[in-house]
């Protein structure tokens, strides 16, 4: 509704004075509320592991997504389907008290009703051990594959890039 609104708005003051003209626009529009949509995504899942709602996380996945990890460009865990995903980011998550996620720069290519983008990220993971506590800092980036299934947007691939980590005691 908003859209119609905005594209009658944008007529009647004639800035828009065809119907080619109203296309393009409504194409714009879609493609800005998609590129929004998907930012969303990437932020709600980090705003879902910092308060460690997993199971809230695991359905901005598909039904059948894969989620696979790279460490300084090695091969790390990989996950299938929303389950899997949802159990172990969970218990991954609940070995530290506090988990903060700090989005940056993201890149996002359309195609349809697929997407792909690359999103970065910094993480610290507050925990203890051997009764000290540790801060882990990591810079992360995130290659997506996304599909927009019922009108919205899912992560259907996600591959985890750990490029560096640090930990030091917290005093």
């Amino acid at each position: 509704m908003k859209k119609i609104t905005l594209v009658l708005t944008l007529i009647l003051s004639g800035i828009v004075s065809n119907a080619q003209s109203v296309k393009d626009l409504t194409m714009k529009i879609n493609e800005i509320e998609d590129r929004i949509a998907i930012k969303n995504v990437v932020d709600t899942f980090s705003i879902l592991a910092d308060v460690k709602d997993t199971k809230t996380q695991a359905l901005l996945f598909t039904e059948n997504a894969t989620v696979e990890s790279l460490v300084n460009g090695q091969a790390g865990m990989k996950l299938s389907g929303r389950k899997q995903i949802g159990d172990t980011f969970g218990a991954y998550l609940s070995n530290f008290e506090a988990v903060y996620h700090i989005n940056g720069q993201q890149s996002i290519t359309l195609n349809g009703d697929k997407a792909t983008a690359i999103s970065y990220c910094m993480v610290a993971l507050i925990g203890t051990e051997n009764n000290n506590r540790m801060k882990t800092s990591m810079g992360v980036y995130y290659n997506d594959e996304f599909v927009k299934e019922k009108g919205h947007w899912l992560i259907s691939k996600r591959t985890s890039n750990f490029v560096w980590q640090d930990r030091q005691e917290i005093k």
